[in-house]
This record gives structure tokens, C-alpha cells and sequence, in this order.
């Protein structure tokens, strides 16, 4: 009972990361910069993987999707694969969750649903690894800008998508490694079962061996064979 409470913990975790990294995604602010007035914020300037945009001091945001994937940074297009399997890898994850979890009542058996449980765990570990990959790719290259005296560009901030990232791979990961030590499991209910049939085959053998013994016993009373052993010696001695 309390390794399925341990799965179901690590479920909950997983899939909460899974969410977050997923979220991330359609996020906005992965970078984000400012112009401020006298008194007022006049520009806020604010990019993501998929387009850059600007918001004025009413509101009104006006965006500009990136033009060509060839032409973008290559730090751009990783982040884009890295997320983009992070987010398929938790999926795929999740799916293995409900067939090897205990609770579930589909995966065949104990030994198959630990195995399947593992590589679950495998799965979310993987797409943790991924997710944070990437959003400290992108916040290296922030922060390079950033401190570099050499570079005359706006310089950009670290957005809320980045640290929602992190969280969500923090998550996956923990829960992953939780999922991966129910392998243990599918070890010992395997040797349980090889020690349990050869208990069982020795216990057939003993009930043989009774059998066996007391059909001869029945056949052969003991005091016929005392009587058959005067008998003969009385007709020996004769």
C-alpha cells in the first residue's frame, strides 16, 4: 500500500512538471526589457520562441513573429526541438504511468507493470533534462548579452517562462526517479514466483514419496510379512 501511495506521489509530481514545461511554450515573457519615463513605463519590450513583441504605456501590444526558421539563431531553433520533445516525452510518459501504476488495472503482470513503470520513469527524466536544457541555453545567452560591454543592443532580462521551466523540469525529474526505483520491485516478485515453484515441485515430490509409501505399507501389512517370514522359515527348517 505504500509504494502504490509512492507511485501515485510521483504521478502528481510528474505530471505537474509535464504541465509546466507544456505551459512555457505559449508563454511570452522568456525575455523581457523595459523603457522608462519620468514617471511612467513608456515601452515594455518582450520576446519568446516564436515571436518578439513590444507594449506601450496603454496597453496595446503590437507583435512580430519570427520571419524564417533558417533565419533565426541557432540557440532559437535548439530550444525549439529541446521544448518540443520535453513536452512529446511527458506525454508518452504519462500514458506509461497509467498502465504500470498499481492502481491501474491494465499492464498484465506485477513483473511487466514494474518494468513498464521504470521506463516511465526514464521517460520524465529525459523530458526534465530537455525542458531545463533549454531554458538554460536561453538564459545563458540573456545574460551573456547582458554583462557583455561590448554589445550595444537592447539588452533583455530573464522572463517568467524561464523559471516556470526550471520548476517543471525540477519536478519531472524528481518524480522520474521515484518511477525508477519501483524497478526493484519487478526483481524480487520475480524470484519470489522461482522460489515459489520450486517449493511447490518439492512439495509434489514429498506428497509422491507419502503416496508411494503408503500404497506399499497397505499391500504389505506388517504382520504379514512376520507371519510369511515364520512360515518360511518353519517349512526351511522341515
Amino acid at each position: 500500500m505504500s509504494n502504490m501511495a509512492t507511485e501515485i506521489v510521483a504521478f502528481v509530481l510528474t505530471v505537474s512538471g509535464w504541465i509546466l514545461i507544456s505551459s512555457t511554450l505559449p508563454t511570452d515573457y522568456w525575455k523581457v526589457s523595459s523603457v522608462d519615463g519620468t514617471v511612467i513605463t513608456t515601452a515594455t519590450f518582450w520576446s519568446n520562441l516564436w515571436k518578439t513583441c513590444v507594449t506601450d504605456s496603454t496597453g496595446v501590444s503590437n507583435c512580430k513573429d519570427f520571419p524564417s526558421m533558417l533565419a533565426l539563431d541557432a540557440y532559437i531553433q535548439v530550444c525549439r526541438g529541446l521544448m518540443i520533445s520535453a513536452v512529446c516525452l511527458g506525454f508518452f510518459g504519462a500514458i506509461l504511468a497509467l498502465i504500470g501504476m498499481k492502481c491501474t488495472k491494465i499492464g498484465g503482470s506485477e513483473t511487466t507493470k514494474a518494468r513498464i513503470t521504470c521506463l516511465c520513469g526514464l521517460h520524465f527524466i529525459l523530458s526534465g533534462i530537455c525542458s531545463m536544457t533549454a531554458c538554460s541555453l536561453y538564459a545563458h545567452r540573456i545574460t551573456n548579452e547582458f554583462f557583455d560591454p561590448l554589445f550595444v543592443k537592447q539588452k533583455f532580462e530573464l522572463g517568467a517562462a524561464l523559471f516556470i521551466g526550471w520548476a517543471g523540469s525540477v519536478l519531472s525529474i524528481l518524480g522520474g526517479f521515484v518511477f525508477c526505483f519501483s524497478m526493484t520491485e519487478g526483481f524480487s516478485i520475480r524470484e519470489y514466483s522461482y522460489n515459489g515453484e520450486t517449493s511447490f515441485i518439492s512439495t509434489q515430490n514429498k506428497v509422491t514419496k507419502v503416496t508411494k509409501t503408503s500404497e506399499v505399507s497397505q499391500a504389505h501389512p506388517p504382520d504379514q510379512i512376520r507371519f510369511s517370514g515364520r512360515r518360511f522359515g518353519r517349512n526351511a527348517y522341515v
